[in-house]
C-alpha cells in the first residue's frame, strides 16, 4: 500500500526530484533566482505534506506536475512545485535562492522602507523568497514548466522555471526538514553546501522524535 511508503522506503522519487532542482533558476515578475535549498514532501504518504489529507487547499497538488502551490502561513507565503505524475501529490517546498537578476526589485519587495540588505540574504526562506519574486496567492496553479509566450523571454506576469546548471552530487547536502512536527527527522531537505543563501536549520518545539 502507498501508505505504507515511508515505512519501507528511505527515500521516495520526490526527493530525487528536488535534488534536481537545486542550480535550476526560478523567475518570478522581474526577478531571477537560482535555486539553493529546497524540501520534499511526500504527498498522502507523508504526515508532515499538506496533501496528508486531500482538502480544498491541497488539490492542486493531486493534478498535473509543475503547478505552483502556494499558501501563506505566519503572514508570508510559500512556495512548491507538485511533482507528478497526477493524483500523487507530492511537492518541493522552494526554501532559498541566491537572486541573480533583479537585485534591486527584490531588495525593494524585501523591504520596501528600511535600509539595504545582504545580496545573500534577499531570497533566504521560504518567505522572503517568495517576497523577493513577488509570488502570491495569484501565483496559485501557476504551470512553471509552460513555455515562454516569446521562446527565451519570460512573461514578465508568471512564474517559470530554467535550466540552470548541474550541481554535482557531492555538492548537495541534506537534512531534517525545518519547522515540521510529524516526521521531523527525515533527511528530505536539500541544499548547496556552503551556499551563502542557505538558510538556517530550525527544528520545530514539538518535533516528535519517534517518528522517523
Amino acid at each position: 500500500m502507498e501508505s505504507l511508503v515511508l515505512a519501507m522506503v528511505t527515500e521516495p522519487s520526490v526527493c530525487e526530484y528536488a535534488r534536481s532542482l537545486l542550480g535550476n533558476q526560478l523567475v518570478g515578475h522581474g526577478v531571477t533566482i537560482v535555486i539553493t535549498e529546497v524540501e520534499a514532501y511526500a504527498g498522502p504518504d507523508d504526515p508532515a505534506s499538506h496533501a496528508y489529507t486531500r482538502t480544498t487547499r491541497s488539490e492542486i497538488m493531486y493534478g498535473p506536475p509543475g503547478r505552483l502551490y502556494v499558501y501563506r502561513i505566519h503572514g508570508h507565503h510559500c512556495a512548491n512545485i507538485v511533482f507528478g505524475p497526477d493524483g500523487r501529490a507530492a511537492a518541493v517546498l522552494l526554501r532559498a535562492g541566491r537572486v541573480i537578476d533583479g537585485h534591486d526589485l527584490a531588495a525593494r519587495r524585501r523591504r520596501p522602507t528600511a535600509g539595504p540588505i545582504a545580496e545573500s540574504a534577499l531570497a533566504r526562506g521560504p518567505g522572503n523568497l517568495t517576497r523577493a519574486l513577488g509570488i502570491t496567492i495569484a501565483d496559485l496553479g501557476t504551470d512553471v514548466l509552460a513555455p515562454d509566450p516569446v521562446p527565451g523571454v519570460p512573461g514578465p506576469d508568471r512564474v517559470s522555471l530554467r535550466p540552470g546548471i548541474r550541481v554535482p552530487p557531492a555538492a548537495i547536502a541534506c537534512g531534517p526538514r525545518v519547522g515540521v512536527r510529524r516526521f521531523a527527522d527525515q533527511p528530505w531537505r536539500y541544499w548547496i553546501a556552503d551556499d551563502e543563501s542557505v538558510s538556517p536549520y530550525r527544528r520545530h518545539p514539538r518535533a516528535d522524535p519517534s517518528q522517523t
